[in-house]
């Protein structure tokens, strides 16, 4: 009799094993979770930040025309009456030559 309670106790013992490394919820599984639920955290935190920066952007180009005059003259080639515009070309013929704009009053 104690042969078989012993018999059943190990086949339970057994079981409960396999279903704690193998079965649904098993450990595996839950390193895993665990590993995304970081890699999701990381990936907000970046989105988080983004947005901050978007939002001052936001409000810098809300609160002044000095935000919006230079992105203007950045993206667009804003140039006022007046001034003058000087094109540095590098002459080791590079296409990179960024144009940059100069103040002649």
């Amino acid at each position: 009799m104690l042969r078989i309670t012993f018999l059943i106790l190990l086949l339970v013992l057994l079981a409960l094993q396999f279903k704690l490394w193998g079965g649904h919820g098993a450990l595996r599984q839950l390193q895993a979770r665990r590993s995304s639920v970081a890699e999701l955290t990381d990936q907000n935190a970046q989105l988080l930040q983004r947005n901050q920066a978007l939002g001052a952007d936001v409000e810098d180009l809300k609160s002044g025309d000095q935000a919006i005059e230079a992105r203007a003259r950045g993206e667009l080639g804003l140039i006022k009456p007046g001034e003058v515009f000087y094109q540095v070309v590098d002459p080791a013929g590079g296409n990179s030559a960024a144009p940059t704009q100069g103040m002649n009053n």
